[in-house]
């Protein structure tokens, strides 16, 4: 069953991340997928805030990855949308980093979906007509 949340505005959606770090465990991923403007990066705001993470929480497409130490957890966030295959995201260090402490978030995750491991969470984001965005989890 896929339980999905409702935000209204770009502050629900922060929310809704923050509460998401409140269960997360080291060592987890969490993959999102959702079209652009659909809520990934806010989501992950929140998350990372959630955790503890200090700093400016920002999508790292043009860097593909952004590190946030600092909290009860490290975040290494990640963003797909510029990378053209599998090849670039191995010698970015994927499999290291999927094996040192802390969650992996990544945006964009079903570019490359046979990279992550078995026990993922998958995330969807949508938006409404309204303009409200949607998040569930995804299988």
């Amino acid at each position: 069953m896929i339980h999905e949340q409702r935000a209204a505005d770009e502050s629900a959606m922060i929310a809704l991340g923050a509460a998401a770090a409140e269960s997360v465990r080291n060592g987890m991923v969490i993959a999102l997928v959702g079209d652009l403007g659909a809520g990934k990066t806010h989501w992950t705001k929140g998350f990372a805030a959630g955790l503890g993470c200090k700093g400016e929480i920002t999508s790292p497409t043009f860097g593909i990855l952004h590190e946030y130490p600092g909290g009860r957890l490290p975040v290494r966030h990640f963003d797909f949308y510029r990378l053209e295959s599998e090849a670039e995201l191995l010698a970015l260090g994927w499999d290291e980093i999927l094996e040192s402490p802390g969650v992996v978030v990544a945006e964009w995750a079903d570019k490359f979906p046979d990279l992550f491991p078995a026990e993922t969470v998958w995330l969807r984001f949508s938006i409404d007509p309204d303009g409200a965005r949607r998040v569930g989890r995804r299988g």
